[in-house]
């Protein structure tokens, strides 16, 4: 085992897990993967998430309606999110955010549950999963205000607002997110052979700022690329950060485990 490893993002709350489950798990295990946070799309699969959390002392939860379930939103969602939030094992709320690459609901209707979900975490003081795509700008800006606002009412979860999902944005606008105590998630796509830009982003990036991500059953890595993807594959997400920062996987595995901790707070809970 080359050290032990945290995914924060994977998605083991989702059908395609439903048969193998505790195989999967174990092959996690094997792989020196001791936490894995499922978040939610939706408040199915994100009571899925809360209840795997109670099976499983490796697993956590979040709580949240990703922007791409925008329409499944009604007058009741807000209450219940808070209700599940307040369960145990769960760390934040998420995966929200805005998503502009599929029509899949207004961006109206997205931020408007943006805003909803980014003040319940500041309600209940548990950090947010941010999902972006085609929409860093808008989300930014968003993201900034409400980050001031934590600042205005003094509130504790400005130091550890949340992590920047699978970042695919410019590295500018990173260091400000990290300047500002956002982590940036780091996922399988890092070690895509025609992924230089983000290979050029990562190396830019602190390893104080990172978090080791899959996204399973998404965005496979290399060279398991095509396959479904899986928490125990976070190993080479980890190995092609090594390679970037010319640092031993070890001290990967260290430091973006304990960046982890310092959002999620898992040791509060163990």
């Amino acid at each position: 085992m080359i050290g032990s490893f945290t995914d924060t993002h994977c998605h083991l709350n989702l059908n395609l897990y439903q048969s193998d489950l505790v195989e999967v798990l174990e092959r996690a295990r094997q792989q020196g993967v001791q936490r894995i946070l499922i978040p939610g799309v939706d408040l199915v699969t994100s009571r899925r998430a809360v209840e795997l959390g109670k099976t499983d002392p490796q697993l956590f939860a979040a709580v949240g309606v990703h922007p791409n379930d925008a329409l499944s939103w009604n007058e009741t969602s807000l209450s219940e999110l808070k209700t599940l939030a307040d369960s145990p094992g769960v760390l934040a709320i998420g995966e929200i955010g805005l998503d502009y690459y599929r029509d899949f609901a207004p961006p109206s209707l997205q931020m408007e549950i943006f805003l909803a979900q980014l003040n319940l975490a500041e309600e209940i003081q548990k950090p947010v999963v941010i999902h972006s795509r085609f929409a860093l700008k808008e989300l930014w800006q968003t993201l900034e205000y409400w980050h001031q606002g934590l600042i205005r009412h003094q509130s504790p979860l400005a130091a550890r607002p949340g992590v920047l999902h699978s970042y695919d944005g410019d590295l500018e606008t990173a260091l400000i997110a990290i300047d500002l105590g956002f982590m940036i998630g780091v996922s399988g796509p890092v070690t895509y052979k025609n992924a230089q830009d983000r290979q050029k982003l990562v190396s830019g990036l602190p390893l104080q700022a990172i978090l080791l991500e899959t996204d399973a059953p998404y965005l496979t890595p290399h060279p398991f690329r095509g396959k479904r993807n899986e928490p125990g594959n976070v190993v080479k997400v980890a190995e092609k950060i090594a390679e970037l920062h010319s640092l031993p996987v070890s001290t990967v595995a260290e430091i973006t485990s304990a960046n982890s901790d310092r959002v999620f707070g898992w040791r509060l809970i163990d």
